[in-house]
């Protein structure tokens, strides 16, 4: 009866290994994850097969193929790199390795005393069908001539033998998994400092500011050890229904208006506000910035003010109401009047494509003006197949793009934003402040599954965000904050004015007094009470130290004190650590035990390593794994040393 029954699948016979459970890997393949070209990329997935035979595996990118390890429970592990930026793949193979399995099984009858001469036999014929090239076939011709001897088990079972037929050996039952994709960026994706400006705010003697203003800038950002300088929309900003001061709905004579409404007669998305300059002034900006180690990043708002070029010229991009008036931005019962709202889609559900391509126009504008770092605007707000295609086409003429989603919303839906492109994303860091808090959404960020795809940003404020801690927390917190920041994750910024601890707010609300987004805010950067040394400090911290890269290095570590957060990073190459103490009481001084992680280097509790105190330079030996160590406030609220065990940190 069987033979009338159709044969099984060619494929599902053929694979007798099962391949599961592949990292990296975002949603079974439908999106990529997020590698940095250059940087190791771990790979792992469960492999086994029925029956005993030695297995192996391998990882196959671009580059070529990379032996896998077994680790334990069937979970076999490989390191690998990619070029880029751009798109790349992987694939996992693996088989019944033949020979390994014969040397094996023949090493226990050797132990055993046993005749192993039929076996050897068995080899030759394995020698004998293995294929090789180049200098792999002249090893194996040389093998295949010493395997006859008298002393031939012993040079079969060899490890030179073993590493040459690990390498060239036959591989049975090869199975493969489907291409797993990944996305390589620049390491400016992952491991950035931000600094925010309004450049309007930068002219003297309370006049507007222009580019060239922003020209004299550069050293004091690239000072303070930045490397992305970040501007709020730079556009041309539309006078009807204007905000006044502190967002009144009425603007005064002499008001600038909000730098998100977007447009006016003289121009819009890809245009630049005259006060500020012309098209030319933002070019030689752009150059001067980048001789001065800054990449210009430009925040991209899809909002329009009701004196918008595109209203007149494109009635069909905007929403309108039944009563033929446009439709403004709400948020129930608010409404802001100053902003419009675009229209993504149409009636019948389709794409509105031609506003769909005039974004994109607009993204590539400014690229072939010399910025690839684009800050977007509420991407939560506008559609998620939207962002999929704008994101995809400009990375295909510009694959080093970077995209940061400015989205202060639900997990799910910040998480989606980072599969569909988004190369970062704010967090909700600006509202984690005790130390259960930090810990729990850093194990989030580092050790589920969203480490593969999701980078945040730790901004420690925006325009605006003015964060309640900061309300009444003095210099102290505003040192805390910012080292947090800059240590916990890839990616971190400040929005000017942080360095001089400005917190002052809106009565009742996390929002500043007198906000730059409604008027200029001119500053002396050389105020007292600034926090520029600390900025500058860990800023070269994690440009010296290899391990601030990478943030999913992270480890949290036991101090004997709920107000102090004690975490590290350790560089794989050297072995070193690089260890944070940081008080999170702005208040009152901490006195506290604290553990040396001398298991990470496989040392036993007494054992001794070196320290360096990155903060003031000196060199010192710890003894033994537990210490205590004081944080004061007022004098500085956190620690930064780099240990490396005895022998330099190999492991």
């Amino acid at each position: 009866m069987s033979a009338e029954r159709p044969d099984p699948p060619r494929a599902l016979a053929a694979t007798r290994l099962a391949i599961e459970a592949i990292e990296p890997c975002v949603d079974a393949g439908r999106f990529a994850a997020k590698v940095v070209a250059g940087w190791p990329v771990a790979v792992a997935a469960d492999i086994f097969a029925d029956g005993h035979e030695v297995l192996g595996a391998s990882v196959v990118t671009p580059a070529g193929e990379t032996p896998m390890a077994h680790d334990m429970n069937d979970r076999w592990r490989a390191t690998v790199r990619f070029d880029g930026p751009g798109p790349a793949r992987f694939r996992i193979q693996a088989w019944r390795d033949v020979f390994a399995t014969w040397a094996r099984d023949t090493a226990k009858k050797v132990a055993a005393g046993q005749s192993v001469a039929v076996e050897v036999e068995e080899a030759r014929a394995i020698l004998a069908e293995t294929k090789a090239r180049g200098d792999d076939a002249k090893a194996l011709k040389a093998l295949r001539s010493v395997a006859k001897g008298e002393d031939a088990a012993g040079v079969l079972l060899s490890p030179d033998t073993a590493t040459l037929m690990a390498r060239i050996g036959p591989r049975a039952n090869l199975s493969k998994s489907g291409d797993v994709p990944v996305w390589v960026d620049r390491e400016a994706a992952a491991f950035a400092a931000w600094y925010e400006l309004f450049p309007r705010s930068l002219g003297r003697d309370g006049a507007h500011g222009t580019f060239r203003d922003v020209e004299a800038h550069l050293p004091y950002v690239a000072g303070m050890g930045f490397d992305t300088l970040y501007f709020p929309p730079i556009h041309p900003v539309g006078t009807k229904n204007r905000k006044g001061k502190n967002n009144t709905l009425t603007a005064e004579p002499g008001d600038v208006g909000s730098p998100y409404a977007i447009g006016s007669a003289e121009g819009g998305h890809m245009a630049v506000h005259p006060e500020l300059g012309t098209l030319d002034d933002f070019d030689h900006l752009v150059d001067a910035a980048r001789d001065a180690g800054l990449e210009i990043a430009l925040d991209i708002a899809l909002n329009a003010s009701p004196d918008h070029p595109w209203i007149a010229e494109h009635p069909e991009w905007f929403e309108w109401r039944p009563d033929g008036t446009i439709k403004y931005a709400e948020n129930p019962p608010k409404r802001y009047e100053d902003i419009v709202n675009f229209r993504y889609y149409l009636d019948d559900g389709a794409p509105n494509l031609p506003f769909w391509h005039a974004v994109l126009d607009m993204f590539l504008f400014w690229a072939e003006h010399g910025v690839l770092a684009f800050r977007v605007d509420n991407p939560h707000t506008k559609p998620f197949p939207f962002w999929e295609w704008i994101i995809a086409e400009v990375r295909r003429d510009h694959p080093g793009a970077i995209f940061l989603a400015e989205a202060f919303t639900r997990p799910k839906v910040m998480k989606r934003l980072a599969k569909i492109g988004y190369n970062q994303s704010y967090s909700y860091f600006t509202w984690r402040n005790t130390k259960h808090e930090l810990t729990e959404y850093l194990t989030e960020l580092t050790q589920e599954e969203c480490r593969d795809y999701m980078r945040v940003n730790f901004f420690v404020n925006t325009p605006d965000i003015n964060p309640v801690f900061l309300h009444t927390s003095g210099r102290p917190g505003f040192r805390t904050r910012a080292i947090l920041a800059a240590s916990l994750s890839g990616a971190w910024g400040l929005y000017s004015g942080f360095e001089f601890c400005e917190a002052a707010p809106m009565p009742g609300k996390e929002e500043y007094l007198d906000s730059e987004k409604y008027e200029l805010r001119p500053r002396d950067f050389d105020a007292e009470g600034h926090i520029k040394d600390d900025v500058a400090l860990i800023n070269r911290v994690r440009r010296e130290q290899p391990a601030m890269r990478d943030f999913r290095n992270l480890k949290f570590f036991a101090a004997h004190d709920d107000r102090v957060l004690y975490y590290g990073r350790m560089d794989p190459a050297s072995g070193s650590y690089v260890l944070f103490h940081v008080l999170l009481d702005p208040h009152a001084g901490a006195e506290f035990g604290f553990e040396v992680p001398l298991w990470e280097f496989g040392l036993p509790d007494a054992a001794s390593v070196e320290v360096e105190d990155l903060v003031h330079g000196n060199r010192f030996t710890w003894h033994g794994k537990d210490h205590v160590l004081r944080l004061d406030p007022q004098e500085r609220p956190y620690a930064i040393w780099k240990i490396t065990p005895p022998g330099g940190g190999t492991r």
